[in-house]
């Protein structure tokens, strides 16, 4: 089932009487969630991504703007009527209620078929030996499936939900997240999800959209996004380490960071950028023409992370993240040379990309 949304504004009245300014949670949104896939909704907290989600839902209404599930426009239905499943942060189990109990087919089959639908999707989340158990007798990670199987049961044409994972230690994310990936791959059911954490949303999304302020700021699939930011927020805010900034300029078709000249700019015009270096992006080179200062390294494994820093860089440090095998020198100074594609440049107004050639 494709999701459509078109212009989706959602704006709350101000909590401050006096100043009477309103809050735009969500401004003009529209974007195209494709059947069968399962789209990230990411930004940082405030970004209007929930908004986004629960306005699909129909728990709240939209200021402006429709709604699409396919060609029919459920944007004055209710909840009940939209045909959504939809799984809360918080689970919202009852606790009094067994496993089975708390996923219930629904109403209208009869009570064989009932039962029947509940230990399918109960099987297909993995918890089939645990229908006559409460929840305080689950784990976090299978209360999430208690609640998942609770919205699947009902045949949902759009499953939606809200940062799922928020609640579970880091090894329960991520095999639950792995779990969320293959449960909607054998449904084929079109799913949103809801998260500030990029690394979850990169890992299982088929496309992302990355939110600002209620502004969409760039939808793509996460590979593309983080390989080909349009701006300087979405290439800070994927990544992990996060990219280094530098404040730098053009000049004669150059690129500079401080009095380094890193790369050429054939074709842009001389003025002031901001030059962000994935951290995957430094070469150790001798005769590499950015120079910066060590203050560290650290092994990680099949990689290595030299920690730097560079008067002209916004971040507190630079971390350059090279191969385990690479030798790096005892001396206090380490030149690097940069990757052409993991290297972009943003204009200081407005911080949009300027496109290099290749």
């Amino acid at each position: 089932m494709e999701v459509r949304l078109e212009n989706l504004t959602k704006v709350f009245p101000s909590r401050n009487k006096k100043s009477g300014e309103e809050v735009v949670a969500v401004n003009d949104m529209t974007i195209v969630i494709p059947d069968g896939k399962l789209v990230g909704l990411l930004g940082p907290s405030g970004c209007g991504k929930s908004t986004t989600l629960y306005m699909i839902s129909g728990l709240q209404k939209a200021t402006g703007g429709r709604i699409f599930f396919g060609e029919d426009d459920v944007t004055s239905l209710s909840p009940e009527n939209r045909g959504v499943g939809l799984v809360f942060q918080n689970y919202a189990l009852y606790p009094h209620l067994t496993v089975k109990q708390n996923i219930k087919g629904p109403d209208k089959l009869s009570k064989n078929e009932m039962l029947e639908r509940t230990v399918e999707v109960a099987k297909l989340v993995q918890i089939d030996n645990l229908l006559d158990r409460k929840p305080s007798e689950l784990s976090g990670g299978q209360q999430q499936r208690v609640a998942i199987a609770r919205a699947l049961v009902k045949m949902p044409r759009v499953l939606l939900l809200d940062e799922p994972l928020s609640n579970l230690d880091a090894r329960l994310r991520l095999q639950t997240r792995e779990e969320i990936r293959r449960i909607q791959r054998e449904t084929g059911i079109t799913t949103v999800f809801v998260t500030h954490d990029q690394e979850e949303a990169m890992s299982i999304s088929d496309e992302i959209v990355i939110m600002k302020l209620g502004v969409v700021q760039q939808i793509g699939r996460p590979q593309d996004v983080y390989d080909s930011p349009e701006n300087l927020f979405v290439a800070k805010f994927l990544g992990t380490p996060p990219i280094n900034v530098f404040s730098g300029r053009v000049e004669n078709g150059k690129i500079y960071i401080g009095e380094d000249c890193v790369l050429e700019a054939a074709g842009v015009e001389d003025q002031e950028v901001w030059v962000g270096v994935r951290p995957e992006g430094f070469v150790l080179d001798n005769s590499g023409p950015l120079h910066c200062l060590k203050t560290g390294v650290e092994v990680m494994g099949r990689d290595v992370s030299v920690v730097a820093t560079h008067t002209a860089s916004t971040n507190s440090v630079i971390r350059a993240i090279i191969p385990s095998e690479t030798v790096v020198g005892d001396g206090d100074s380490v030149s690097f040379s940069l990757k052409r594609n993991k290297t972009f440049i943003f204009r200081k107004e407005d911080e949009k990309r300027i496109r290099l050639e290749k």
